[in-house]
C-alpha cells in the first residue's frame, strides 16, 4: 500500500477525541493565561519543532504583549512511536540568558523532553522558565514537569492532528483523533 492510501486509511478508521471547535477554544483560552501570566515580561518564545509549528503558529497572533521568537528542536521520537534518548537537532541559544522563557509544544506525553529542555535552558542561565503544550496526555506514572499551561487532556492512547502525526501524516489537521488500539503500533 503507498503512503497516501495507508494515511487515508488512518485518518478513516481513527477516532475524533478533541473536534476544530474544542482545539480552537482552548488555543483561545491557553494564550489569555499565558498574556495575563507575562504580558509585562517580554519573554523569549521557543517553538519546539517541528511538532509545535501548528500550535504556536496559531497562539502567536493571539499574544498581545512584546516577545522574541526562536525555536529549538528536540525529539525522542524520530520515525519510531515510542521514545528513546532526547536528540537534540537545534540547541536553545546563549539568547536565552537572563531571560524568561517560554517554551511551546504540541504534547506533554511522558515528559522527558519537555524535562530536559527545562533543564538545558535553565543551565543555559534563564530567569524563569515557563511552558505551555496544546495537550497533555493522561499517564498513570508522575511526570518529571508539568505543564504551565494546558490546553486539552488526552487519554493514554497514540494521537495525531495539530502538530502531531500518525506515522508522519496528519500533523495538518485541525482536530485531534486517535489511531485504533490495534493500529497504533
Amino acid at each position: 500500500m503507498d503512503r497516501t492510501a495507508r494515511a487515508w486509511q488512518i485518518l478513516e478508521s481513527a477516532e475524533l477525541i478533541h473536534s476544530a471547535a474544542a482545539v480552537d477554544a482552548a488555543i483561545v483560552r491557553v494564550a489569555a493565561e499565558i498574556s495575563a501570566r507575562l504580558k509585562d515580561q517580554y519573554p523569549l518564545v521557543l517553538s519546539v519543532m517541528g511538532g509545535a509549528v501548528v500550535f504556536t503558529g496559531r497562539v502567536l497572533p493571539l499574544l498581545g504583549f512584546p516577545l522574541d521568537f526562536d525555536y529549538i528542536h528536540a525529539t525522542r521520537y524520530g520515525a519510531a512511536s515510542s521514545g528513546g534518548q532526547v536528540d537534540w537537532k537545534v540547541e536553545p541559544k546563549g539568547n536565552v540568558a537572563g531571560r524568561v522563557v517560554l517554551v511551546l509544544d504540541d504534547i506533554l506525553d511522558i515528559g522527558d523532553t519537555m524535562h530536559a529542555i527545562r533543564e538545558r535552558v535553565l543551565g543555559l542561565g534563564a530567569r524563569a522558565f515557563y511552558c505551555g503544550v496544546l495537550t497533555d496526555k493522561h499517564k498513570t506514572a508522575a511526570k518529571p514537569i508539568r505543564a504551565d499551561f494546558v490546553g486539552l487532556s488526552l487519554p493514554d492512547r497514540y494521537v495525531f492532528g495539530c502538530g502531531m502525526d500518525a506515522h508522519g501524516a496528519w500533523r495538518n489537521l485541525p482536530a485531534i483523533y486517535a489511531l485504533r488500539q490495534d493500529a497504533a503500533a
